[in-house]
């Protein structure tokens, strides 16, 4: 989600900050926590799965990381960088073959999907959660089974989608920054397009960036994927009110959002051909460390999209998550590497290097460099205690994740915007494939 280009980009501010934050500055909030006892296997070496990295100091402090984890053990942990589109199709093939790596960190629903294959997790995530002030609200929905207080994963980090916009446009058409309310919202970019400085926001099938604005739309009319019992309740009022109100909104994009996938519209505004988007902080970042857009930079702010009727932001941010599986012949040492992966000494460098890029899970992170390393970073700080999931608002499950990964919502939207179905029949095709996902 949220990237100007795969090549390295912030490296000379995550230095700065990876410099600094060696010696770690969080102060744990229950140091009297004692950590699980977790005896390596003796010959243990780990293989690991994760995303590929969006931010080179991602990988750079990930990597030094695992060799202080070797280094201070004796456990070599190979980690391999997935693509964001491969990392599922990954997960699902290790977990069904029952072979592979001994560790993924997955994106959001993982773990919650291939439960029956995986190691509790509960031991080390009451010890964290202990020691660093307590798991934010989505790492909860994320890592604990539904219902109860056996942990699946560990979250490790999430990555929200603000509203990214240039202050020149959004003041010179009358507004000194985006309104809070969706009828002020659409009045703003009705202005920006009028202006020649349209807005653009992804309906293509995008993991991060299209998801994010269907979930989005959705939500902050008041609609949801499931109710709270898990029951379908995509065909409501509240939905035709959401794709009401994008059939108003959509002709004030830059053409072909439809066909945006996650690093489309990062290339339309540092172009200046799309002036309001929603992104994650690797936008500004990219912009701000290249001379060449630099200016563009100066002039971007953050902000939360509308809240609407969803009384807080509504945005899940897509969260990295962490599973054990229980074909690995070192389960020890793969959860004694995740527990040192998060600690303050390995975790606040690497949150710190990562420039907001990933927020942290765990609630003493707030006070990490990061967050007061530039005004601009702060929107991202929280990204992790927001109140939504990808299936809000039922329980985490499969049947959840399949409607992800089958984008039903960013087709919906997105059958609206293109004029191929009415709101009343994209909700009726979005309930008939709800329908048969989840059963019920």
């Amino acid at each position: 989600m949220n990237i100007i280009t795969r090549r390295s980009i912030m490296l000379g501010s995550a230095a700065a900050l990876v410099a600094g934050g060696a010696q770690a500055q969080v102060r744990t909030q229950g140091a009297a926590a004692t950590a699980p006892r977790l005896p390596i296997e003796s010959g243990a070496t780990l293989r690991m799965l994760r995303p590929v990295k969006f931010v080179q100091p991602d990988e750079d402090v990930f990597r030094a990381n695992a060799a202080k984890f070797k280094a201070q053990t004796g456990v070599e942990v190979r980690v391999d960088f997935v693509g964001w589109e491969d990392i599922s199709q990954q997960t699902a093939v290790t977990a069904n073959t029952g072979a592979g790596p001994d560790l993924i960190i997955g994106f959001n629903e993982g773990p919650h999907v291939y439960a029956d294959k995986l190691i509790d997790m509960s031991d080390v995530a009451e010890y964290l959660g202990q020691k660093y002030g307590g798991w934010l609200a989505v790492a909860q929905k994320y890592g604990k089974r539904h219902g109860t207080n056996n942990w699946l994963g560990l979250p490790f980090g999430g990555t929200a989608g603000p509203l990214v916009w240039r202050k020149s446009a959004v003041q010179a058409a009358g507004f000194q920054a985006p309104p809070s309310d969706l009828p002020g919202f659409l009045d703003m970019c009705k202005k920006l397009k009028a202006a020649g400085k349209p807005a653009g926001f992804a309906l293509g099938n995008a993991v991060g960036d299209g998801n994010g604005t269907a979930n989005w739309l959705l939500w902050s009319h008041g609609g949801s994927l499931t109710d709270e019992a898990g029951k379908v309740s995509i065909n409501s009022p509240q939905t035709i009110q959401a794709l009401e109100y994008l059939k108003e909104l959509y002709p004030t994009f830059i053409p072909g959002t439809i066909a945006w996938g996650d690093i489309s519209n990062n290339r339309a505004y540092a172009a200046n051909e799309c002036w309001v988007t929603s992104n994650g902080v690797s936008l500004y970042f990219g912009l701000k460390n290249d001379p060449a857009t630099r200016a563009i930079a100066d002039d971007t702010e953050h902000s939360e999209l509308p809240h609407g009727v969803a009384g807080s932001w509504p945005s899940a941010p897509l969260t990295l998550n962490a599973m054990v599986f229980k074909h690995s012949r070192y389960p020890n040492a793969a959860k004694a590497f995740l527990q040192f992966m998060l600690e303050a000494d390995q975790y606040e460098p690497w949150l710190d290097a990562n420039l907001g890029y990933w927020a942290h899970p765990l609630a003493a992170y707030k006070d990490a460099a990061v967050w007061t390393s530039d005004p601009k970073v702060a929107v991202f700080r929280d990204s992790m205690n927001n109140k939504f999931w990808a299936g809000y608002k039922g329980p985490i499950s499969e049947a959840s994740a399949t409607a992800t990964n089958e984008y039903l919502l960013v087709q919906m939207f997105a059958a609206v915007a293109s004029g191929q179905s009415t709101p009343a029949d994209a909700a009726r095709e979005a309930e008939r494939r709800a329908r048969r996902i989840f059963r019920r």
